[in-house]
């Protein structure tokens, strides 16, 4: 899996203090998501996705086999 985030919230200029507050999770664990350390559950995904406006599928895609 290969998120998005980062490029995400360069291009729209979203703050990862802002987001993480905005969704209820912590700016370390909203960090290590953006960054590939960690794989958000189901429900924390979803708010992501939500808070974006965008598809889950839009901002992690799968890798090619």
């Amino acid at each position: 899996m290969k998120c998005k985030l980062k490029v995400i919230f360069a291009e729209r200029d979203i703050k990862q203090r802002d987001f993480a507050k905005d969704i209820g999770i912590s700016e370390g664990a909203l960090g290590l998501i953006k960054n590939q350390k960690s794989i958000p559950t189901l429900p924390v995904a979803m708010k992501i996705a939500k808070k974006l406006n965008m598809y889950i599928e839009e901002i992690w895609i799968e890798n090619d086999q």
